[in-house]
C-alpha cells in the first residue's frame, strides 16, 4: 500500500503504518521471502520492523485494516467501542470481497508472489477510493467512511 500511495504521490497526505495484533514479531524484519518479491518490484522493505498494534493507533488512524478474520476479530476486540467502525476486512474494505489475504509463511515462493499480486490489486483500489475521496470539494482528509 505504502509503495501505491508514493506512486500517485499520495504519501505526503496519508499517514500509513503496520502493525500486529500481538507482540511476537515485534523488532523483526520482513519474511526474507517478502523482501524478495517486493525487491522484484523495486519496493525496498528491509528497513521495515514489525510492531505491536497500541491503543493510541485507534485514534490515530482513521481506517484500521486486518488482513483476515482472526486479524479482525482481534482488532475489534482491542477497539474502544466508540471507534470500532474504523475496523475492517482488508479485501472487504478494498475490493468488496470477503476474503482473508492467506499467510504464505509455510508455503514457497508462489504463496508470496501471489499475495503481492493480491494486495497490490486491492491497495491500486482502495488508493482510487482514497484518491477521489481527497479531491471531493469538501474533504481534507481520507476516512473510514469512505
Amino acid at each position: 500500500m505504502r509503495a501505491v500511495l508514493a506512486e500517485r504521490g499520495l504519501d505526503r497526505d496519508i499517514l500509513l503504518d503496520s502493525a500486529g495484533t500481538s507482540d511476537w514479531e515485534a523488532g523483526s524484519a520482513p519474511d526474507p521471502r517478502s523482501m524478495s518479491i517486493a525487491e522484484r518490484h523495486g519496493i525496498d522493505i528491509s528497513r521495515q520492523r514489525a510492531r505491536k498494534l497500541t491503543p493510541d493507533d485507534f485514534s490515530r488512524f482513521d481506517l484500521i485494516l486486518g488482513m483476515d478474520r482472526s486479524n479482525l476479530r482481534d482488532l475489534k476486540a482491542l477497539a474502544p467501542a466508540a471507534m470500532r467502525d474504523r475496523v475492517h476486512l482488508f479485501l472487504e474494505f478494498a475490493v468488496g470481497r470477503v476474503s482473508d489475504v492467506p499467510d504464505p509463511y509455510h508455503d514457497g515462493p508462489d504463496a508470496f508472489a501471489s499475495v503481492y499480486r493480491m494486495i497490490r490489486e486491492a491497495s491500486e483500489t482502495l488508493a482510487t477510493r482514497i484518491e477521489a475521496r481527497l479531491s471531493a470539494p469538501d474533504s481534507g482528509q481520507a476516512s473510514s467512511t469512505m
